[in-house]
């Protein structure tokens, strides 16, 4: 595994904090850091796209007390969206039975449900950390051509070739477009925000100019600039973390 620089950060913050929401696009690598993690400490790891540990939260409340004084990691956290109000239950009571901290790490996408449930229900339990695409600080320079050519995700940078890097590229951005950009609240036509993200990828290391955005697009700048926000990664700003370069 490369190593992430957030991995160091994660750990201090599960030391600080009852429960920690490690967030960020599909693909990126929160699976594989979340797992090393765990395994760094006496934890239980669930996945929630694993129907088997799904199932184990037919009675959350009753399975997740078994788990007390141990790190419990929630991956998919998004397909349990009731399970917020019970964590707050959960974490107040493992304080008042001595666990200050490290009880819950939290996976999920960053979409606003997620966050605004996770907000309301666990303020001041929990920190969140944003997981970005990979950057040559973590890939080192020996990686620094490739990194530049298919972007920062995993599977892309790492695939047996540029064609088969360039086609899991095409595939996700197919697929964060039509499915998980709806998620996020806005309907986008999935066409334009392609065409936007294009010309944003032409753009990078210039000064952005949304007027000419719209322009080109037909759009008001005021309806770019919603566009724009919903660019991957949003912690970076970085265009070019799929690679996306025509």
């Amino acid at each position: 595994m490369i190593t992430r620089s957030l991995a160091a950060i994660v750990t201090a913050r599960l030391r600080q904090f009852p429960a920690v929401a490690l967030i960020g696009p599909r693909q990126v690598g929160k699976t594989t850091l979340a797992r090393w993690l765990a395994g760094t400490a006496d934890s239980v790891y669930l996945d929630l796209e694993d129907p088997a540990d799904l199932a184990k939260l037919d009675d959350a409340a009753g399975y997740l007390r078994t788990l007390h004084h141990r790190l419990v990691v929630i991956d998919e956290v998004q397909r349990a969206p009731g399970l917020f109000q019970l964590l707050r239950v959960l974490v107040d009571e493992r304080i008042r039975a001595g666990e200050a901290a490290g009880q819950f790490l939290l996976l999920g996408s960053a979409a606003p449900d997620l966050l605004r449930q996770s907000g309301e229900s666990l303020a001041g339990r929990i920190a969140y950390l944003e997981l970005s695409p990979l950057d040559v600080r973590e890939t080192g320079g020996d990686l620094a051509s490739r990194l530049w050519v298919r972007g920062g995700f995993p599977l892309s940078l790492l695939a047996e070739s540029d064609w088969a890097s360039a086609e899991w590229r095409e595939q996700f951005i197919r697929t964060y477009l039509e499915r998980d950009v709806p998620q996020l609240g806005p309907r986008v036509p999935s066409e334009t925000l392609r065409r936007l993200w294009t010309m944003l990828a032409h753009g990078q290391g210039s000064l952005l100019n949304l007027a000419a955005l719209a322009r080109s697009l037909a759009i008001d700048g005021k309806t770019v600039a919603r566009y724009v926000d919903l660019r991957l990664p949003r912690s970076r700003g970085r265009v070019d973390a799929c690679g996306l370069t025509s």
